[in-house]
Formats: C-alpha cells, sequence, structure tokens
C-alpha cells in the first residue's frame, strides 16, 4: 500500500516538524523532515532540523549522516559542528566527535556548553585508552 503524502507543501512539513521537534515530538519531526529533506534535498534548514530530530529520538548514526552533510554545506557552521560531535559521542565515534567538538569550539570560544562537551569527549577518551 503506498504511503500517503502529509498535507500542505514543503515548507509547510518543515514548519509542521520544527512544531513537533519544540513541542517534544521528534520521532514525528524526524518522519516529517525526512519527507521534506526528499523533495528538497538542498535546504539546509531542513537538513538542520532533520539531524537535530534524528539526535533527540537516539537515532545517533543517521545524525552524524546528517550534520556530516550540514558540515560539507556548510563547513563554517559552528552548531553543525557540535552537532556532529555530539551525534558522533552518542554514536561511540569519540575521535570524530572531539574533532568536530574541537572546531566548534575554536569557531565559537564564547559557548560554555561547547567547551564542556569537548572536555567530555576527550575524558572519555582517556578512560578509554587508560
Amino acid at each position: 500500500m503506498p504511503e500517503s503524502s502529509p498535507e500542505g507543501g514543503v515548507y509547510e512539513w518543515f514548519q509542521r516538524g520544527v512544531q513537533l521537534l519544540r513541542n517534544g515530538d521528534p520521532a514525528a519531526a524526524a518522519t516529517l523532515l525526512a519527507r521534506a529533506r526528499a523533495a528538497e534535498p538542498g535546504s539546509r534548514s531542513i537538513l538542520e532540523a532533520l539531524a537535530r530530530a534524528q539526535y533527540d529520538t537516539g537515532r545517533y548514526q543517521e545524525a552524524v549522516v546528517s550534520f556530516t552533510a550540514l558540515t560539507a554545506v556548510s563547513p563554517t557552521d559552528d552548531y553543525a559542528h557540535f552537532g556532529l560531535g555530539l551525534a558522533a559521542s552518542r554514536a561511540g565515534e569519540l575521535r570524530l566527535a572531539a574533532e568536530h567538538l574541537a572546531l566548534a569550539v575554536a569557531m565559537r570560544p564564547d559557548l560554555g556548553h561547547y567547551s564542556r562537551a569537548l572536555r567530555g569527549v576527550r575524558a572519555r577518551q582517556a578512560a578509554e585508552s587508560a
């Protein structure tokens, strides 16, 4: 049985997806945002929202892929590197996590949560190599 399309166009899907994310329903948001991403693969806003929704649902490897794509199209986006670092950390890819969190910290040293996340990943790396 074919999957039915949600009502509205891509912009409405994006808006509803972001609202679902804000309202604490990241799984529904991820479904809708994935549909929007398929229809508008070049949209940076849709990709960022999708990556956030994937992360919030615990689909860390999918979030790594989406945040990686986001850093490729927007290499100076500190939030994209931060998100990639967090997702990679949760996926157990500590080297990748440390690399992108360090980039985020270098871009925005004023954001303490970036530095705290980097310190946490480096502590985990040290513990694993001890």
